[in-house]
């Protein structure tokens, strides 16, 4: 008998992710007027790293629609659906990184669904200079889109490398073990 692996891990990184996330973001709400920028180890970095309040109604790279109400209805719908599809694929999944994977997605979507809902738009805050090859700064962002880029990389990776057999629970007492031929045959 098939025994299927444990995913109660996902929702206790998602709740982990969601307090992270909400946290943060009140932190920034309540200190740094929208719009405005606090450099962080300034001494070190300069303006490398800043904490910067802004307001995002629209997805990654603030795209969207011209409207922030179309935005709203929109995304607030479109996060339901991924949820109700995340859930889905976390019930389905056979390796511990799908499990943790699908846990800091599972946060960092409902951290900035919470965040539409209440707000209108999602609270970003975090802003880094990247080298000025690809754009002049990073778009800035928050814990929950960090969490969610996070787990790509880990689906990425267990899709290219995990190649080893599901990973299951222990067995349950009472559970039958079904052992190869090889184990059964009398000597």
């Amino acid at each position: 008998m098939k025994t299927k692996l444990k995913i109660a891990p996902a929702y206790l990184i998602m709740m982990i992710v969601v307090l992270a996330d909400q946290i943060t973001k009140l932190l920034v709400r309540l200190n740094i007027e929208l719009y405005h920028s606090v450099p962080v180890l300034a001494d070190l970095f300069g303006e490398t790293f800043l904490f910067t309040h802004v307001n995002n109604t629209g997805a990654a790279f603030s795209i969207g629609f011209s409207s922030d109400l179309t935005n709203r209805v929109f995304f607030i719908a479109t996060t339901c659906l991924a949820l109700v599809f995340i859930v889905y694929l976390l019930y389905q999944s056979t390796h511990r990184i799908q499990v943790t994977a699908f846990g800091l997605v599972l946060g960092g979507a409902l951290g900035n669904l919470i965040d539409r809902i209440l707000l209108g738009g999602v609270t970003d805050f975090i802003n880094v200079d990247f080298p000025d090859f690809i754009m002049d700064r990073f778009p800035i962002f928050n814990i929950a889109d960090s969490c969610i880029f996070i787990a790509v990389c880990l689906l990425i990776i267990d899709l290219l490398f995990i190649k080893d057999a599901p990973q299951t629970q222990s067995k349950s007492e009472g559970e039958e073990q079904i052992l190869p031929d090889e184990y059964t045959r009398e000597i």
